[in-house]
């Protein structure tokens, strides 16, 4: 199957379509664009130079993307903006490309969804499977783990990362780590409790959601300090993958995890 390039839209000799890939009225393609087998540019979309995307990819009219880093250090240095496959970028949506402190990238895996008027800021590094709804916002460098649910207007302070299976509320504030299979609310956000509707769409056990409520209650609800807390959560479930992936997680930590909603409400 050969391109489809609709006659008015405008495409840079340096770019390069794969089999398949159609663009509509109005789009642009700039220079040092790579775009993957039947991926779809919508009217008035705009990708910028220095982007490479995978395939079956749509963006849809007026998302820009591989844009300029909002970043005050860069200086027009080559950097990329790198997009895996199958996935479905709104209208108005903006990702932009990477800056030197991130080596230059920008990174997006397979299977996401950016609904209308999102932003991936310079060097974000997102996995698989992720949603963001209307108006969420990353800042540079956030890490944002697979199956993770961004809400609407939710925002994210740079370097922060959110672990696999994580939810934030709509309209909440994220300024340090979330971790995984954990639910976050609040204009000054903290978390809430196990994030229950995901652990039961990933498929997770009864034994497993107990689990993990449990582990909520000990990291956060109980007096043991947080060092102790996660000691004893690997002594008593270690044996559970999705455990270990908690643990882990917050001992790598280097923002340090949010506090419960109730005590970021309080420091308010």
């Amino acid at each position: 199957m050969s391109t489809k390039i609709h006659p008015s839209a405008i495409v840079d000799p340096k770019a390069e379509l794969a089999e398949g890939v159609e663009v509509g009225p109005y789009a642009i393609i700039e220079a040092n664009v790579f775009i993957g087998k039947n991926s779809k540019i919508d009217a008035h979309a705009s990708v910028k130079s220095y982007t490479r995307m995978g395939e079956k990819n749509r963006v849809h009219s007026y998302a820009c993307i591989g844009v300029e880093p909002q970043d005050l250090k860069f200086h027009g240095e080559e950097s990329w903006l790198e997009i895996g496959n199958n996935n479905n970028i709104r209208e108005f949506s903006t990702l932009s490309r990477g800056t030197e402190l991130g080596s230059f990238s920008t990174k997006v895996g397979d299977n996401n969804l950016f609904m209308a008027y999102t932003h991936v800021a310079h060097d974000c590094q997102l996995g698989n499977n992720i949603i963001m709804s209307n108006c969420a916002t990353l800042a540079g460098h956030v890490q944002v783990d697979d199956f993770v649910i961004l809400s609407g207007l939710s925002a994210v302070h740079q370097f922060v990362r959110i672990g696999t299976h994580a939810f934030v509320g709509g309209k909440t504030g994220i300024a340090q780590d979330l971790p995984p299979y954990m639910l976050a609310i609040g204009n000054r956000g903290g978390v809430q409790s196990p994030n229950l509707v995901g652990l039961k769409r990933m498929g997770a056990s009864q034994e497993l959601v107990s689990i993990m409520k449990n582990v909520f209650r000990m990291f956060w609800k109980s007096d043991l300090s947080r060092s102790e807390a996660l000691d004893q959560i690997e002594k008593e479930y270690g044996q559970h993958q999705e455990v270990i992936n908690f643990v882990n997680f917050v001992r790598l930590s280097e923002r340090g995890v949010l506090s419960t909603f109730e005590q970021s409400k309080n420091s308010d």
